[in-house]
C-alpha cells in the first residue's frame, strides 16, 4: 500500500490542472463514542513512527457571558499549569523527555484545542497526561492568579505593543456590533480579566471541560484496537457531565449602511486601513467561492490587488485579503498599508474599483485554475503532517458531525465555476454594507516659529 504522504504528493501533482478529476483522499477515519460522550477519532497511517493527538473543547469566546471575556483563552494556559497526578512542570517534562517536537494549545471564537506529537512507543504517556488534565485539572487561585497575568500580558505583546494591533481587534468590534460572541475579543479585555473572580473561573471549567464536550483525535503510526484500549482505559473513568449551559444570543443584525471610523495609532509608521464585508458561516455554500476569490484578489505578489494597489499603482507597501469563516457569520477582510506620500483615500478607491471590475465582469479561467491549483496543493501538503489531520478530523467532527469530510472537502473547491465567484463578490462586496476602519499614525508636532526643529 502507498504511503500516505506519497499519495498526497501524487494528488497535488494532479492538481497541476485544475480540471483534474477528484482523486478520493487515502485517509482512514474511525470513530468511537465512549459511554461518557467523549467523540474519539482515529486515523492509522504507518508511514512514520509517529503519532499525534489533538483534543477539542467546545468552547471558545463565543461561549462567554458579557463582562466575562477571555475565560477561554485562560484555560489554555491554565490547562498546563498541572493535574493531580502531574503536577506543575510534569508535562513538559514527560513531552520533552519523549522527544516531542510539537505541544501546544490554542484558542479561537469557536473552539479550544490543545495537541501534541511524538513517537509512536509515547502514546500512551500522551493519553495518560491528557486525561488527567481533562479529569482533575489543578484549578488553584494561585494558577489563576499567575495566568491572568500572564495572559494580559500576552495581550500586551501581541495587540498593545504592535503596531495596527489594536486596529485588528476593533475591526471585529465594527463588524459585528452588538453580536457579542464575534465582536469581543478572544485574548479577554483587560477590565473582565482583573475584575473576574476565582469562583467565575472554576464555574466556566466545570461547565466546558467535560467528556461530552470534547474530541479526541489520534493520527498515525497506531493500532486501532490497542489505541481504543488504551483510549478507554484513561478517559472512560471520567464522568460525564451535564450538557453546558451556554449564554444564548440572537443573530448579528445585518449590515444595512457603511460603517466608517478612523483611529490613530501611534506606533503605526504609516497609514493602514481594514474593509470588511460579512459573510456566511463556514461550509455554507458560498463559503468555497468566497476562500476562491480571497485567493484571487489579495493573496501573494500575482494577485489583482498586489498587482495593481502595490507593484503598478504603487499606492501600497501591502495588501492582504482573507475570507475568515467560522462556525457563525464570517468576514472578508482587506488589510492594507498604504505608501509613503499616499492616502488611505487614494489606496481605497482604487480598492473599489479593482472590486466593481469583478462584480461587472467576474474573473478569468486562468485566475479560477490558479488559484484552484493553490488551494489544492495547500489543502493536501497541509495534510501530510499526522498533527495536521488530527486537528481538521476533530474540527469536523466538532463542527460539522462528521470527521470523514476531510476526504471530500476539497471536491468543494474544486467544483466552483466563475459564475460562482462573480455571484458572491456581487452578493457580498457590497460598498453599501461594509466595514471600513482607517488608521493613522499620531500626527507630527510642527514647528511654530523660528529654530524649531
Amino acid at each position: 500500500m502507498k504511503r500516505l504522504l506519497s499519495v498526497l504528493t501524487a494528488c497535488a501533482a494532479l492538481g497541476a490542472s485544475a480540471e483534474a478529476p477528484a482523486i478520493p483522499l487515502p485517509i482512514n477515519v474511525r470513530t468511537h463514542t465512549l459511554a461518557n460522550g467523549l467523540r474519539v477519532v482515529l486515523s492509522p497511517e504507518r508511514s512514520s513512527p509517529t503519532v499525534a493527538i489533538a483534543v477539542y473543547y467546545d468552547v471558545g469566546s463565543r461561549d462567554e457571558e458579557r463582562g466575562l471575556s477571555g475565560f477561554a483563552h485562560l484555560f489554555e494556559h491554565m490547562m498546563f499549569e498541572g493535574s493531580e497526578n502531574a503536577p506543575k512542570g510534569t508535562f513538559d517534562r514527560l513531552m520533552d523527555q519523549s522527544g516531542n517536537p510539537d505541544a501546544n494549545g490554542t484558542t479561537s471564537e469557536d473552539r479550544t484545542n490543545y495537541y501534541e506529537t511524538l513517537p509512536s512507543n509515547a502514546l500512551a504517556v500522551g493519553l495518560w497526561l491528557e486525561a488527567d488534565r481533562m479529569r482533575a485539572l489543578s484549578v488553584t487561585a494561585e494558577s489563576f492568579e499567575n495566568q491572568r497575568e500572564v495572559v494580559l500580558e500576552e495581550r500586551r505583546q501581541s495587540y498593545e505593543d504592535q503596531p495596527y494591533g489594536l486596529a485588528m481587534l476593533r475591526r471585529d468590534a465594527l463588524a459585528f456590533g452588538e453580536y457579542y460572541p464575534y465582536a469581543h475579543t478572544a485574548i479577554g479585555e483587560p477590565e473582565d480579566l482583573r475584575r473576574a473572580t476565582f469562583a467565575q473561573v472554576v464555574a466556566f471549567h466545570r461547565r466546558y471541560y467535560v467528556p461530552n464536550n470534547a474530541v479526541l483525535s489520534i493520527a498515525g503510526d497506531l493500532d486501532e484496537a490497542a489505541t481504543l484500549a488504551m483510549v478507554n482505559r484513561y478517559f472512560s473513568v471520567i464522568p460525564r457531565a451535564p450538557a453546558p449551559d451556554r449564554p444564548v444570543f440572537g443573530p448579528p443584525a445585518p449590515i444595512e449602511r457603511p460603517i466608517s471610523e478612523t483611529m490613530v495609532d501611534p506606533l503605526a509608521p504609516r497609514p493602514g486601513f481594514w474593509v470588511v464585508y460579512r459573510t456566511p458561516a463556514r461550509r455554507h455554500a458560498d463559503a468555497y467561492a468566497l476562500e476562491l476569490l480571497a485567493t484571487i484578489l489579495g493573496q501573494g505578489e500575482s494577485s489583482r490587488l498586489y498587482r495593481s494597489l502595490v507593484r503598478e499603482r504603487e499606492l501600497c507597501n501591502s495588501v492582504e485579503v482573507g475570507a475568515e469563516l467560522r462556525r457563525g457569520a464570517g468576514l472578508f477582510t482587506v488589510w492594507s498599508v498604504v505608501a509613503d506620500r499616499k492616502t488611505n483615500a487614494e489606496a481605497l478607491a482604487a480598492l473599489d474599483q479593482n472590486i466593481a471590475r469583478v462584480v461587472a465582469e467576474g474573473v478569468t479561467a486562468d485566475e479560477l485554475d490558479s488559484a484552484k491549483i493553490r488551494t489544492r496543493s495547500s489543502y493536501l501538503f497541509g495534510l501530510e503532517s499526522n498533527a495536521a489531520r488530527a486537528r481538521a478530523l476533530a474540527e469536523h467532527w466538532m463542527y460539522d458531525g462528521d470527521p470523514s469530510l476531510l476526504r471530500t472537502e476539497l471536491d468543494r473547491y474544486l467544483a466552483v465555476t466563475r459564475e460562482d465567484v462573480q455571484r458572491v463578490a456581487r452578493q457580498y462586496l457590497d460598498a453599501q454594507r461594509r466595514v471600513v476602519l482607517e488608521v493613522q499614525p499620531r500626527a507630527q508636532r510642527r514647528g511654530n516659529g523660528r529654530g524649531a526643529r
